[in-house]
């Protein structure tokens, strides 16, 4: 047998790394329609409970470093995100970036809340209306955490589920009428669409049209984190004004 003679690619232009939890349905479909073709993106999964409270947000920080580990460790990614925006608020900004860089090599860790924070400054945000899926122990610690970073939630509402199963399948349309009416409710500057596991992004345009303000959701506003902090200006269109400002 000959060995053969072989040739190395050149890398991709970006390689981004997305550690999801183990119920979330909605994250993963969502990002391979935000990232442009170009960029890598390697996925890995962690433990997480089938209910949401703060103690079961809590648990997944100690799986978070072999979450971590199980994303390939070939090269240094450019970026790599946390997708539990509610998982963050417990856990922290600065701790959920500390247990990621014990599992893998990367220049930069973000998650939701980091990204969100990053969304409004960038558009010039400070007011916001919140909405959330989740049960108010658990919205009311998110809020607290945008609250100390100068974003204001006056207006709120809440599908008050706890189940991740039926968070994943309440409708887009049920989320558009909900943000719709929390703009009628207070003055904001934009709409917060919140948790990686609701499905929001075939609504983002058209809402923003709606509601004549930017609309904003988990999953777009990590992914776009994620690209600037990797160098990586632009985005896939049609997905809320935050890719064309």
């Amino acid at each position: 047998m000959s060995d053969l003679d072989y040739v190395l690619d050149r890398p991709a232009t970006a390689r981004l790394g997305l550690i999801v939890l183990q119920v979330d349905e909605t994250i993963e479909g969502d990002f391979r329609r935000l990232l442009p073709a170009e960029v890598e993106l390697f996925v890995s999964r962690v433990p997480s409970g089938l209910e949401v409270t703060r103690e079961t947000l809590g648990e997944m920080e100690g799986h978070l470093p072999q979450a971590a580990s199980l994303l390939p460790q070939s090269a240094t990614f450019d970026s790599i995100g946390y997708g539990c925006t509610s998982g963050t608020s417990v856990i922290g900004t600065a701790r959920v970036g500390e247990l990621v860089h014990q599992g893998v090599a990367t220049r930069s860790v973000t998650e939701p809340v980091s990204a969100l924070i990053a969304a409004c400054q960038h558009l010039g945000v400070a007011r916001i209306g919140f909405l959330s899926p989740y049960v108010a122990e658990v919205s009311l610690g998110l809020r607290n955490v945008l609250a100390e970073s100068g974003i204001d939630t006056p207006a709120f509402a809440s599908f008050n589920v706890a189940e991740e199963a039926k968070v994943a399948r309440i409708s887009p349309a049920s989320t558009a009428n909900g943000a719709a009416r929390l703009c009628e409710e207070a003055g904001v500057d934009a709409v917060f669409l919140s948790c990686t596991n609701l499905r929001t992004l075939d609504i983002l345009a058209g809402l923003e049209r709606r509601v004549g303000r930017p609309v904003l959701s988990s999953n777009q506003v990590l992914a776009w984190h994620m690209m600037r902090l990797a160098g990586i200006d632009s985005g896939i269109p049609g997905f809320g004004r935050l890719f064309e400002h």
